[in-house]
């Protein structure tokens, strides 16, 4: 009920008609016959694995693509942990997990994008990798797949400008952690149609997702905000203000955030905020977005966070 009376809140943002279904070409490259109930998530990872759940718990068959085996199997099993935690937690029935689970399928080969009516990219947060995904996927894809990226600060313009079809290019911006975060940023780029930005909105809302429309520039909304927050706590770190605990007790005491600023950036990852405030410098032009030293000093030791077992803090291995 919290979920549908937010989505209802937000419908104001979404002022363009949407579809009550969706119908695409099926006349695709090699004789492979696209399907509307099968997306394809690329980079199986953290927000990738999250990505890959809820569109299973919503019906859609999956196909998980990574760079290897075992990273694909990594994803697969983290997605299977996941399930089971919310049966064990009374979330879901204990018989579904295993029909969700079976929508989803190892995928070793890009070009099983083929047969996806939607591609979801949540590749690490680097331009020329993303751009490199993208230019096999014009390839592979028909002219109605709806190529999407999961970047949480880059430019959508600019990954579009290398297909042919720029027009069905879009970011879907998910929060982490996926399954729990109802925010998805959708962000268009220049050439994005209205038929694109409607698609996927639908798809947002079907995965129980609420869908907010913002503008193409770095950072977007969230982490524009966000990034500079935490890059002031690392400051504060830096400076020696107050300790990380102090920091982080501060903001969630007096701020009433639910985890502070550096913890949330050992979960996200810490060469990730990096990356972000560097577009954003990039972006901007503007020295209030410089990333503090101690944050690049961090990633250069591999110290990025939850998922190295070191960051601000220190985790224990799951």
């Amino acid at each position: 009920m919290k979920t549908a009376r937010r989505r209802n809140r937000y419908r104001s943002h979404l002022q363009r008609r949407r579809p009550g279904r969706c119908r695409y070409d099926r006349s695709l490259k090699g004789g492979i016959t696209m399907r509307n109930d099968t997306v394809m998530v690329i980079g199986t990872g953290q927000m990738g694995s999250g990505i890959a759940q809820v569109c299973a718990q919503a019906g859609y068959n999956v196909y998980m693509h990574d760079v290897s085996a075992e990273q694909i199997q990594k994803g697969m099993k983290r997605v299977s942990d996941q399930l089971v935690k919310q049966a064990e937690k009374g979330k879901m029935p204990h018989q579904d997990v295993k029909q969700i689970y079976q929508r989803l399928s190892p995928s070793a080969s890009l070009e099983d994008a083929g047969e996806a009516f939607l591609i979801i990219e949540a590749a690490v947060e680097q331009m020329d990798i993303k751009k490199e995904i993208f230019k096999r996927l014009d390839d592979i894809t028909g002219h109605s797949a709806i190529l999407a990226s999961n970047t949480s600060s880059l430019s959508i313009t600019e990954l579009a400008s290398v297909t042919n079809k720029p027009q069905n290019v879009i970011g879907m911006h998910f929060m982490n952690p996926v399954p729990v975060m109802e925010l998805v940023e959708v962000i268009r780029g220049l050439e994005t149609s209205d038929q694109t930005y409607e698609t996927v909105v639908a798809a947002a809302e079907k995965l129980n997702k609420v869908p907010i429309e913002v503008h193409d520039f770095p950072g977007f909304i969230s982490n524009r905000i966000l990034m500079p927050m935490i890059n002031e706590a690392v400051f504060a770190l830096y400076e020696g203000i107050a300790e990380k605990e102090s920091i982080d007790g501060i903001m969630k005491l007096g701020m009433n955030h639910p985890m502070g600023p550096l913890a949330l950036a050992d979960l996200i990852g810490l060469d990730t905020c990096l990356y972000i405030m560097e577009t954003l410098h990039k972006g901007f032009g503007d020295d209030k977005y410089r990333p503090c030293p101690l944050l690049k000093q961090y990633v250069s030791a591999g110290r990025l966070g939850k998922k190295t077992g070191k960051g601000f803090y220190t985790y224990e291995a799951t």
